[in-house]
């Protein structure tokens, strides 16, 4: 497969789904219940719109044992946390427990983050409330809406998975 942009248009009909082309693959998505924005801000619940370019990943390794990826992908563990404190020196950055300020767990109970992939939005260059945690990952059952990210079916993950590597750009429009 040539590309390497990952195009995500609004759907019709719901502000909180989306179509992604890849190549010659067209899958459905969930994005921020708020629908997409130019003006991200923390807690919003809004997709960015922008091009992001994939960083890195992260997997939960007792759940999926395999991945096929160029991109570098690193097993979960318990002490991983992502800041989503605006006014933290860590915020939109991967920590580690013990913190006290405002963080998601990397490795939640649900299947979310299961493989989730880092887009480069607030992190190259950050500032304060534009945005923290913004991932490409795994949907909640009925693609019910993110909190501002971009989330496929694990079969879909699963099929995109092993052309996306670092650089390659999730461009929202």
């Amino acid at each position: 497969m040539q590309s390497t942009t990952l195009v995500v248009r609004p759907a019709p009909g719901k502000k909180s789904r989306a179509l992604i082309k890849f190549g010659t693959i067209i899958v459905p998505a969930a994005i921020g219940r708020s629908g997409r924005t130019v003006l991200k801000r923390e807690g919003d619940g809004a997709t960015p719109i922008a091009s992001m370019k994939l960083l890195s990943g992260f997997r939960r390794g007792e759940r999926l044992t395999r991945l096929e990826s160029p991109l570098a992908v690193r097993r979960i563990h318990g002490d991983m946390l992502w800041c989503d404190q605006p006014n933290n020196a860590n915020y939109n950055r991967l920590v580690k427990a013990p913190f006290r300020p405002s963080h998601e767990e990397m490795k939640r109970k649900d299947a979310l983050y299961d493989v989730c992939l880092v887009m480069d939005w607030n992190i190259t260059s950050r500032a304060r409330n534009r945005g923290s945690a913004i991932f490409f990952h795994l949907i909640k059952p009925g693609y019910e809406p993110t909190a501002g990210c971009v989330a496929v079916h694990p079969r879909d993950m699963r099929r995109l998975l092993p052309f996306m590597r670092k650089g390659t750009v999730v461009r929202v429009l």
